[in-house]
């Protein structure tokens, strides 16, 4: 039977405007919208194949039901300001692509769908509607059935009562009942879905609930008969139109493909890709090496344009896995995917193993679920056994989505990892650093698709279960489909950044060796003394009873040190200290931020600074440490996120040492526990100045540059030139004042905040960074240059090209703009320091493994790396490593690597 599909736009308008990131073209117009809704409908047809076709959009204005009920959407938030201005540009290309698109006053889309569906039905036409619109599931029948644009979850009649419990005719009184929060449609006070859908299966309809009113007893009961009177009224609001005049017959909504004015509209909203397609199809690599000038095309962009049939199987016997193994074998690229027992990459186990090798189809070999019932599996040791030659050889190319994890899962059954091609993680770090980059964000922001979570499948909390306890064939559902996913997931993205030679640089150069050596740093851990952890957990909270007790008297009274409403009441009201600042409940706020503020005046909140600093070191690291050291090797081992910070910083966490304060006394006894094993020392290489000199590089000031390349103390050296003294004659309350205006202004900080730093007035703080500039105009310029630059592409780059993307430079409020302003000077210098720290990893490690030396990288702290070195290469490791970092780029200035050593981390630094 012919087909009708049929578009509820506002609802693709802020979906797509939802899930995509900030797009904008070079002049600062806003697009993800139109390019997120033009790639959704896009996929639909392609999907659907449709004989008719048509996208519907509210039409501007009031409705009748704004006549029915005033205060009908009264509580829906105004149309954000970069959506507002993408909805005519998007109807245009619409329009452009031959698509059907209409709009009617005084009624809703909504209507107008209802309309053409049931006079479609009229004339033997199947009607399919893709809304993500629960309202519109009362339209559904044998021949209407919707589609979920978020979910793609489709409900034909038997869909909507599993969803909802009632049938399609029911839906209209379901939602009288429950009301409609979105619309502010007011239903009965208390009544919810289950609710309703209880009333509806005893007594059929809305009518006969009212009919039945006084016979439903306890409050829902009262509330029902104290609606009676409003329960008509709010059905019509929720009663979709079906009678509209629309003027025009489903079977005249034809696709003509008319695309005289598409290409010019391509090229006015800068859709390069689009525009390439139409000129000739994008190739999609297999592998991008970085030893290779030119990817090979080795998968078909055509198999993964448009939704197909998924097939995910199950391998429970010899045979299909025999055919397993031959397949990937000859596979050109294929995706993997381990499912265990643990999300601690050191412990988990391996519980099942996926592969795909071509879009939509994929396999899952279940090896260790242990549910009563659970059909018979393959042997775990003899495939690991099978398997483990095609893990290591470097010739079979692989992909996953965050390898690191897989790399460890393997390696904890005695499994390498080698010829890892991909990691589709990485690339949506570099192509979009700013947004999520779990698969299943990607799956809905690359391919519009709804993925299984794994707390769908385990639950969560304290029911969740053991993915051992997963049936097979739900497993398998979810496991393959992360495989599948990830696989069409390169085949969007990593065409993007390959055509892109500065963010391919940054993928193929920085990341995807990165990612090697985090993974040997993870494997190998450091050394703990647990005694003296225990020693300073014992210290420190004897010395945060002391600070307490002095809390207490210094109050008049005791209170508990942990509560902001206690708090609050000791410093605000008892004490009659000044409000900083509100909470978002209206309470005064007792922040870090406030309390550091107050504690210029006052003596309790330094004293309660002091306290909480303590206990944060007893329960982060001195009480913590000892428990997470790592029964079989020893150590700790914390675990290096990749993809986290939009500078291109690594985070450490599952223990983050990376916060553990240096310029504290006690900060630095924790660095003591961390230790060198007997024979070995720890050596410590950290940039000297690292963003000073990036600046200078970046900005080409020539009294900057003449400074490094002297070999000039630069703080002395910036005061001499602002105090207008010889160097030799700089006091150190000069130098201190210049080095905070040397790294104030790296971060964007106005005469506002030195001010408050130094503790000077502002007019003086200004004369300083005035003074600065003067004297480094070259600075000043480059500030103003990149603040343009990040206003006209919306990103900063690195000098390595890696892409900063400043998502409120052209929107937002003030106070956020000014904050992208600042981020946009600091970023690159953020990052350009991140990109080198990385590049130092990969020439260590490189170095490590080619002179077959015993030394080890065991950290990296923002520009700092740690190694652990055996006594016999101490003078080799003390020569070659500043050499080592130096060498990793050619800058304007000379990088300085300064090198310390120690039995302990606090001694090495």
């Amino acid at each position: 039977m012919p087909k009708l599909v049929l578009v509820d736009g506002s609802s693709y308008l802020y979906r797509a405007f939802h899930a995509l990131p900030d797009l904008r073209t070079k002049a600062g117009e806003p697009t993800g919208a139109i390019r997120g809704v033009l790639s959704m409908l896009k996929q639909l047809i392609a999907k659907e194949a449709p004989d008719y076709f048509a996208v519907i959009f509210d039409a501007p204005g009031k409705t009748f039901r704004d006549d029915l009920y005033a205060h009908y959407k009264a509580t829906r938030s105004p149309m954000p300001d970069d959506l507002r201005p993408q909805i005519p540009h998007l109807h245009d290309l619409i329009r452009a692509h031959g698509w059907p698109l209409i709009m009617m006053s005084g009624v809703e889309a909504d209507d107008v769908i209802g309309t053409l569906a049931v006079n479609a039905s009229k004339q033997g036409l199947d009607t399919l509607i893709s809304t993500g619109d629960k309202d519109l599931a009362q339209l559904v029948n044998p021949q209407v059935t919707l589609v979920n644009t978020m979910s793609m979850e489709v409900l034909d009649e038997a869909g909507v009562f599993g969803k909802f419990c009632v049938r399609p005719d029911q839906i209209i009184d379901y939602l009288s009942l429950i009301g409609d929060t979105v619309d502010n449609v007011p239903g009965v006070p208390k009544v919810g879905p289950k609710t309703a859908a209880k009333w509806l299966a005893q007594y059929d309809s809305l009518d006969n609930i009212i009919a039945n009113a006084a016979q439903i007893t306890g409050a829902v009961g009262e509330n029902l008969r104290a609606t009676l009177d409003w329960l008509p009224q709010g059905k019509a609001l929720v009663t979709v139109k079906c009678d509209v005049e629309v003027g025009i017959a489903p079977d005249a909504l034809v696709i003509d493909e008319t695309t005289a004015e598409l290409q010019g509209l391509y090229e006015r909203f800068e859709f390069k890709t689009w525009l390439k397609q139409g000129k000739s199809a994008p190739q999609v690599v297999g592998k991008t090496d970085a030893k290779s000038a030119n990817p090979a095309a080795q998968i078909s962009p055509d198999l993964f344009a448009a939704a197909q049939p998924r097939t995910y199987e199950t391998i429970l016997t010899q045979e299909t896995f025999d055919s397993v193994l031959g397949e990937i074998n000859a596979a050109a690229l294929t995706c993997f995917d381990t499912e265990t027992t643990s999300l601690d990459p050191l412990t988990a186990q391996i519980v099942g193993l996926s592969f795909a090798w071509k879009p939509f189809h994929a396999v899952y070999i279940p090896l260790a679920h242990a549910y009563a019932g659970v059909p018979t599996q393959l042997n775990f040791a003899a495939v690991l056994a099978a398997l483990k030659p095609w893990f290591e050889n470097s010739e079979k190319e692989k992909i996953a989505q965050n390898a690191k994890y897989d790399q460890h899962v393997l390696a904890n059954h005695g499994i390498g990892l080698a010829g890892l091609a991909h990691d589709t993680l990485l690339q949506s770090y570099v192509l979009e650093s700013h947004r999520p980059h779990n698969m299943d964000a990607l799956a809905l922001r690359f391919l519009n698709e709804k993925t299984i979570t794994f707390e769908e499948v385990c639950g969560k909390g304290a029911s969740q279960i053991g993915f051992d306890q997963v049936s097979v064939e739900r497993a398998t559902q979810y496991s393959a489909e992360d495989a599948d996913v990830t696989l069409r997931l390169h085949a969007q993205i990593a065409p993007q950044v390959i055509a892109d030679e500065k963010l391919r640089y940054v993928y193929e150069k920085l990341e995807l060796p990165t990612r090697d050596v985090l993974f040997t740093m993870e494997r190998t851990g450091v050394l703990i003394d647990t005694s003296l952890l225990n020693g300073l957990t014992t210290q420190f909270s004897l010395r945060a009873r002391e600070l307490e007790a002095k809390a207490h008297a210094l109050a008049g009274q005791p209170f508990n040190l942990g509560s902001p409403k206690q708090l609050g009441e000791i410093l605000f009201t008892k004490l009659g200290m000044p409000v900083k600042r509100k909470t978002a409940t209206g309470q005064p706020s007792t922040d870090e931020e406030v309390l550091q503020e107050l504690a210029a005046d006052y003596p309790l909140p330094k004293l309660l600074l002091e306290h909480r600093s303590i206990m944060k070191l007893v329960g982060t690291y001195t009480d913590k440490l000892p428990k997470m050291v790592n029964a079989k090797t020893g150590r700790i081992h914390t675990n290096y996120a990749q993809a986290t910070a939009v500078t291109g910083r690594l985070a450490s966490n599952d223990p983050n040492l990376q916060n553990i304060p240096v310029r504290s006394a006690e900060g630095r006894r924790i660095r003591e526990a961390f230790i060198a094993r007997p024979g070995c020392v720890l050596i410590s290489a950290d940039y000297s100045q690292i963003e000073l000199r990036i600046i200078a590089h970046l900005s080409e000031d020539a009294s900057l540059l003449k400074a490094f390349a002297d070999g000039l103390d630069i703080h002395k050296a910036t005061a001499a030139d602002i105090f207008s003294v010889p160097i030799a004659d700089v006091t150190s309350e000069q130098r201190r004042y210049t080095k905070a205006v040397n790294f104030g202004l790296i971060y964007g900080m106005g005469a506002f905040g030195l001010a408050s730093q130094l503790g000077i007035e502002r007019a003086a703080a200004q004369q300083f960074i005035d003074k600065y500039f003067a004297r480094y105009p070259g600075v000043y310029d480059y500030m103003q240059r990149t603040r343009a630059s990040a206003h006209e592409k919306g990103y900063v780059e690195t000098v390595f090209g890696r892409r900063l993307t400043l998502q409120d430079i052209n929107g937002g409020n003030g106070p956020r703009r000014q904050g992208a302003e600042r981020a946009a000077i600091n970023a690159p210098m953020q990052g350009t320091a991140a990109d080198l720290i990385k590049l130092a990893m990969i020439a260590v490690q490189a170095w490590i493994e080619t002179a077959h030396v015993q030394s080890r990288l065991i950290l990296q702290v923002h520009d700092e790396l740690i190694l652990e070195v055996p006594d016999a290469e101490i003078a080799l490791v003390k020569e070659k490593l500043p050499a080592l970092m130096r060498d990793v780029a050619q800058l304007r200035v000379p990088l300085v690597a300064e090198v310390g050593m120690g039995k302990n981390w606090d001694e090495a630094h």
